[in-house]
């Protein structure tokens, strides 16, 4: 996160040094790395701190779910299931009021059927749930869930104190900073431990990039810092990478990318042949078509039509967890997809028609693009989703292992200050490099700078504010040599 304790600058005499040298390529671009990882670790790591905690804290969210939930996810009835009609019938009993929207039957022995309403009330993506029994068909309970995952509150608490400190767009700049910067942090500071060992004319072998050098003790802070910064470097790539998908400005970059590559995820075509009615979700005015259109089936007509839908989906090799979604109008076929949770990789889809039980669309997820399934599993990764608990454990080691990064990070830095007698005196910067550094290594990294900084502008505005502090002091510096 921050500098090393040998690389830096160490003179603070009272008068200024001469102006230095223009260096060579290679030692500019070691300075610049060093002087970029220095600031960014500084500014940007209190950012970092926040999201690791509570990033910590949404890793292990699915289990603690899980516990917490208990009463509403799980049953100990045993038996056969009632029919799933009947279930869906339940919970349209304590939800009478409510446009049904989907259900989500029991996938395994002692779990509970979600019946799932839509609720003018609720957020974006929220929705009711009625949690059933699937033996006794007996409601247990109801409760907001929220996304594909259907997150009960309690997670979907975390993830908002995640993503947005529970601040609202505002808070979203918090977590776009952390996940823009965290790459560029990252591998910056790759780049200095692999100079530092590749330095040491005994010691170049890879390994050493793994393990800290017990040889020198003074060096044990930067030493840790670094190894550890290189053992959870996979993991923490992932997650800026995703965690950029989710972004206010970059993931609208992201999202316009993935479109005009053709990367986006494709999506089951539910509208049944010859049907003059449009594919489009209903709204509050679904029912208000034009004349001459006949009236839509009842709700309940099209709830007892989910038996021959699951039929047809297990029959189709549907076998994950699935949620069958109740058309809202006439010429809209039954979708039944496989959800996202736990240990589940793909994603299958079908459509079907309720009344006749043939599928007029199937998707895949063998058909998905490659970009589509990586972004699928990436963002399952992110979620603590993709393999379970062993996923929950090893974002929650990665984000221990960044908060000790972080913090030895600063403890060099205060290590570093002028004045060892005062414990709030701020530590030294390395030195400037920008001046020194010649236009063959200087010009690319503007162009790149300037890219990356246009894709993502929570880096490029950071990154504009480095370089006016740096240029401020260089000045500071020419005033007092004049002085």
């Amino acid at each position: 996160m921050t500098t090393t304790e040998n690389d830096v600058d160490q003179a603070s005499s009272s008068s200024p040094a001469p102006p230095a040298p223009k260096r060579d390529a290679s030692t500019a671009f070691q300075a610049l790395m060093l002087r970029l990882h220095f600031y960014a670790g500084v500014f940007v790591a209190p950012f970092l701190l926040v999201a690791v905690v509570t990033g910590a804290l949404y890793a292990i969210s699915p289990t603690l779910e899980n516990i917490t939930s208990s009463n509403l996810l799980h049953t100990d009835s045993t038996g056969p299931a009632t029919p799933l009609h009947e279930q869906v019938a339940a919970g349209q009993a304590v939800e009478p009021k409510l446009a049904l929207v989907a259900v989500a039957p029991a996938h395994n022995v002692g779990d509970t059927t979600r019946v799932l309403f839509n609720d003018p009330s609720l957020g974006d993506s929220q929705r009711r749930a009625v949690f059933i029994d699937p033996v006794t068909a007996k409601p247990l309970g109801d409760s907001v869930v929220y996304g594909s995952g259907g997150a009960l509150p309690m997670r979907t608490w975390l993830d908002e104190l995640h993503r947005t400190l529970h601040l609202g767009d505002v808070g979203r700049y918090y977590s776009e900073i952390a996940a823009s910067w965290l790459w560029v942090i990252a591998l910056a500071g790759l780049v200095l431990w692999i100079r530092r060992v590749r330095a040491r004319r005994e010691k170049r072998s890879a390994a050493w990039l793994l393990r800290p050098d017990r040889s020198r003790p003074r060096a044990r802070t930067l030493n840790w810092h670094a190894v550890v910064g290189v053992w959870i470097l996979p993991v923490i790539l992932l997650l800026s990478v995703t965690g950029m998908t989710w972004s206010k400005y970059a993931g609208d970059h992201i999202d316009a990318l993935r479109n005009s590559m053709s990367w986006t995820t494709p999506a089951v075509n539910a509208e049944l042949p010859g049907s003059t009615m449009p594919n489009m979700p209903a709204g509050e005015h679904a029912e208000h078509m034009g004349g001459g259109t006949p009236a839509p089936m009842p709700a309940a007509s099209k709830a007892a039509l989910v038996d021959t839908v699951y039929g047809v989906a297990r029959a189709n090799n549907l076998t994950g967890p699935l949620e069958i979604s109740i058309p809202a109008q006439d010429g809209t076929a039954f979708v039944a997809q496989e959800l996202r949770l736990p240990g589940q990789y793909t994603r299958d889809a079908i459509a079907v028609d309720g009344t006749t039980g043939n599928v007029t669309d199937r998707l895949p997820y063998s058909d998905w693009g490659l970009m589509a399934k990586l972004t699928n599993w990436g963002i399952q990764f992110h979620m603590g989703l993709m393999f379970g608990l062993a996923n929950q454990l090893l974002l929650l080691a990665a984000m221990i292992g960044l908060l000790t990064v972080i913090v030895r990070g600063y403890l060099m830095w205060w290590r570093r200050r002028p004045t060892k007698d005062s414990k709030l005196g701020a530590g030294k910067a390395p030195r400037r490099a920008l001046a020194q550094t010649p236009p063959i290594i200087l010009a690319p990294l503007a162009i790149a700078a300037a890219a990356v900084g246009w894709f993502a502008p929570m880096i490029g505005l950071p990154l504009l504010g480095f370089l006016i502090i740096d240029v401020l002091l260089g000045v500071r510096t020419r005033l007092r040599t004049a002085a």
